[in-house]
């Protein structure tokens, strides 16, 4: 058993969009999602991980001159960098997804903004492809719905919390997502 050293400091990183992070330590990543999709990857026994905030499913672009981090597939390819520098295996890393919110209300009931909802499905279809086609089990995820979520990932833990303000709502619920 890996006992945590409590003299290290904690250190919270704030990720942005198309933001990118992988590493270990005593470290909080935090990010704020609309319809973006965040996957946190963590590895129990060594207590390393990353976190990456896309937020588009794919470019239009044909050819891709470098890697964004807006972009999923780019955004995981940089996280799958840090996994294979630090020579573990994908398996061996538990992904968590959160996002996809629906950031604006529909202007009447069953009303449908096909545009903007494309965006969040799209994103949520594609972060859950990725971290299947990269064997990473997927342990917690909590996507979709309508509103933003604020999100806290302790890589010393894996622990994820979250919370979730829907659209329209004064009240802002507090989740733990177990490991």
């Amino acid at each position: 058993m890996q006992l945590l050293n409590t003299t290290q400091t904690m250190r919270d990183i704030h990720i942005h969009s198309c933001g990118v992070w992988f590493g270990g330590g005593p470290v909080r990543l935090r990010t704020i999602l609309g319809s973006c999709v965040a996957i946190t990857l963590w590895h129990p026994r060594l207590r390393i991980g990353g976190l990456c905030h896309f937020m588009i499913a794919e470019s239009s672009s044909p050819k891709r001159v470098e890697r964004n981090g807006c972009y999923a597939d780019s955004a995981m390819e940089m996280l799958e960098a840090g996994i294979a520098k630090a020579g573990v295996k994908p398996r061996d890393l538990e992904a968590k997804l959160f996002g996809g919110g629906q950031m604006f209300a529909c202007p009447e009931p069953g009303a449908k903004w096909s545009m903007l909802n494309q965006v969040q499905e799209r994103n949520i279809a594609v972060g859950r492809d990725l971290v299947r086609r990269y064997g990473h089990p997927i342990v917690a995820e909590h996507l979709g719905g309508q509103g933003h979520r604020s999100l806290v990932f302790d890589l010393t833990t894996g622990l994820a919390w979250l919370k979730h303000s829907p659209l329209g709502s004064a009240q802002t619920p507090e989740r733990q997502l177990a490991a």
